[in-house]
């Protein structure tokens, strides 16, 4: 087919624009419709089942010829027409037929791609922000507290998420144990509680106070929603739902995450497994999800977007009648399901004004979204608001897109950039069933990456030093924590980076802006998605750290009353091996967090096998703590100080230096560096 293109089409080699058609013989002239005729069926297969594969980059490639095809079919009427009419010879009409293909193929590409007027933006410079200037009203049992947890150990870092055989789901790459510790000490340090079932005691009593119920805890019969991202599952799966080869590497909920939420509420809370839902309702739950998760919990109900997999242990989703969602922004900007196609309009014909839910969230008492955290093409970022766009119950979720940053299929692709604009964000983390009975905000970073449809990558920021993510984040404060994954994202996927740079665009946190604070709405509108008259004014607080080597906010450094970051590390291991990705050179990173209370992490890259010397002085030069290790492998390692000397005895606040002096066990090289570090009670 390529061969064939660039034989017939000329097109510029700079630009790679069409400028002209190439020598054609009979043959040529016979392929032209057929390849035309043959495009238009496989769109018309692949689309009327789901109008959205419309946007699919394989469907717009084959528009133009499906379009130059309906040209010639119109262009013979004619011509048979003209022929009948003026008897003119039929030796000129080939000629005719075949410019009127071209003709029609080209303005079917500018039809099909350049009427959205854009394609995805990629940003060529970072986003500015201005750091610790918090602004909102902080939530939670400590206000704005978000915590972070990471273990390079949950997840396999040789793991080669491209590969069907070996991507980042399949049993060998997560370690449940470390995952399901890592949300044990995410949900204690969020309470400040020394045990698992005080800190649901906690949350449960927080929550239901803001929900007028008093300080209730868990009552036997109340059902909780665990809703996944399973982006990739509309259509990638074979009649087990084993997801395909096209599946395969979408980052999305991973399976550990939401095994250790069930552990949590069943072995810990007491929940019955029968008053427990999991699901995306309008996606599918793959086989593996369903094995692992039915293995160990087989009452639970795994909700399905099709009554079709019964047989497979699925329940069909129920769409409701009464569970509404009411934009507020009146009709003025979002609009129908479109997805780029021309003869529909560029922007849709009818306002869309609300949409119906479906039953479980309204059945549910409690919810608990579970999102991967990743940037998005046309949000700038995805995390909790935007993985509700799987709540609602059309066929898909294109008539939002509007109330985005960069809806590319619709609105004539005008981006949405910058600040002040309606947000569909909002109205979704205001919602009474999408925001407000979400019990406890716990997010999925163990394979985070820069866009939605992109394999997990490997972060190079520290502390994760070209491996995975490997972290799970929560709070209490829908807005903080979102506030803190933008930071990361956009910390990590700079333009220097080479990945995706999505979340570079401008206003990726409008939405942050306006659920912190009422007065950033856009003139005219007011938030109040459930239609009762009552609007609401701060969902939380929103600020940026101020730099992304201490990721501090206002709260660390005792500034002011937005964000307070805690990072937790569970990792018991001192060294990691990590020949995969060799270090080139010896060198000494910042310690993190720092300042610090209790622990800090010293880490260091050794480039080949080295006995390695790690010492922390006071400021009047004294050895307070000694770490030797006689061999370590080349490779990213790591320290971890709890901030106690040789004797086990806790040491004053103050600042130390720390030193890494390290010999090479192959060639006698002797590294030698030190940095300052701040240990703050």
């Amino acid at each position: 087919m390529k061969n064939f293109v660039n034989k017939y089409f000329q097109f510029c080699p700079k630009t790679g624009k069409f400028v002209g058609v190439g020598q054609l013989s009979g043959l040529s002239r016979l392929l032209f419709p057929l390849i035309g005729l043959a495009a238009l069926v496989w769109i018309l297969i692949r689309v009327i089942p789901k109008p959205s594969r419309l946007s699919y980059p394989c469907v717009r490639t084959a528009m133009p010829f499906a379009s130059g095809f309906i040209g010639y079919l119109a262009m013979l009427a004619l011509s048979a027409v003209a022929f009948l009419k003026y008897k003119k010879p039929l030796r000129y009409y080939p000629v005719f037929f075949l410019c009127a293909f071209v003709i029609f193929g080209i303005s079917g590409f500018y039809l099909t791609n350049g009427y959205t007027g854009q394609q995805d933006i990629q940003p060529t410079v970072n986003a500015t922000v201005e750091p610790n200037q918090p602004m909102g009203v902080a939530k939670g049992i400590y206000p704005g507290r978000v915590v972070w947890v990471h273990n390079p150990d949950a997840t396999n870092e040789n793991c080669n998420p491209s590969t069907y055989e070996n991507s980042w789901y399949n049993v060998g790459n997560y370690n449940s144990s470390v995952v399901s510790d890592m949300v044990s000490a995410a949900l204690r340090n969020l309470t400040g509680q020394s045990t698992d079932k005080a800190a649901w005691d906690t949350i449960f009593s927080y929550h239901n106070i803001l929900r007028g119920k008093g300080a209730a805890n868990y009552k036997a019969g109340e059902k909780i929603f665990i809703k996944i991202n399973a982006t990739s599952s509309y259509g990638n799966y074979d009649a087990n739902l084993k997801p395909t080869q096209n599946a395969v590497g979408v980052s999305e909920t991973s399976p550990p995450m939401v095994l250790a939420v069930l552990r949590q509420l069943v072995n810990v809370v007491g929940v019955d497994q029968h008053d427990i839902y999991v699901g995306d309702p309008m996606k599918h739950i793959y086989k593996h999800l369903y094995d692992l998760w039915h293995g160990e919990f087989p009452y639970v109900h795994y909700l399905d977007n099709s009554g079709a997999y019964t047989n497979l242990g699925r329940e069909q989703a129920i769409k409701s009648t009464t569970a509404v969602i009411h934009y507020s922004d009146h009709g003025t900007i979002l609009r129908p399901n479109v997805w780029g196609d021309p003869w529909s309009g560029p922007d849709g014909t009818t306002p869309v004004y609300s949409d119906h839910l479906y039953t479980i969230l309204d059945s549910a008492e409690y919810l608990i979204n579970i999102p991967m955290l990743k940037g998005h093409k046309r949000a700038g970022v995805t995390m909790f608001a935007k993985n509700h766009f799987g709540s609602q119950t059309r066929g898909d979720a294109s008539h939002l897109h509007n109330g985005l940053l960069a809806p590319h299929e619709m609105e004539r692709g005008t981006p949405r950039t910058g600040y002040g604009l309606y947000r569909i964000q909002v109205d979704i983390m205001s919602h009474s069933l999408e925001g407000k009975k979400n019990l406890v905000y716990l997010m999925d970073a163990l394979w985070a990456t820069d866009y939605e449809l992109d394999i997990p990558l490997k972060w190079q920021m520290a502390p994760f030093y070209d491996d995975y993510m490997s972290s799970v984040f929560a709070s209490l404060d829908p807005v903080a924590i979102e506030s803190v994954g933008y930071d990361f994202l956009r910390s990590e996927f700079t333009v220097e980076r080479g990945a995706g740079t999505y979340v570079q665009m401008d206003g990726v946190d409008d939405y942050l802006h306006q659920a912190a604070d009422s007065t950033n709405w856009p003139t005219g509108t007011k938030y109040d998605p459930d239609s009762t008259g009552v609007h609401i004014y701060s969902l939380g607080v929103h600020e940026h750290w101020n730099d992304p080597d201490n990721k501090q906010y206002s709260r660390n450094l005792g500034t002011g009353y937005g964000i307070e970051l805690i990072q937790v590390d569970t990792t018991t291991s001192i060294a990691m091996d990590n020949q995969g990705n060799l270090p080139k050179g010896y060198e000494l990173y910042q310690n993190y967090p720092n300042p610090f209370n209790p622990t800090t992490t010293i880490a260091y890259s050794l480039p080949k096998k080295s006995s390695v010397e790690v010492t922390i002085y006071d400021l009047q030069g004294r050895a307070i703590k000694s770490f030797n290790y006689n061999s370590q492998p080349a490779g990213y390692q790591r320290v971890v100080w709890n901030g106690t000397n040789n004797y086990s005895k806790p040491v004053s606040s103050g600042i130390y230096m720390y030193r890494v002096r390290a010999s090479s066990l192959e060639d006698g090289n002797i590294f030698d560096m030190s940095a300052k570090m701040i240990l703050l009670k």
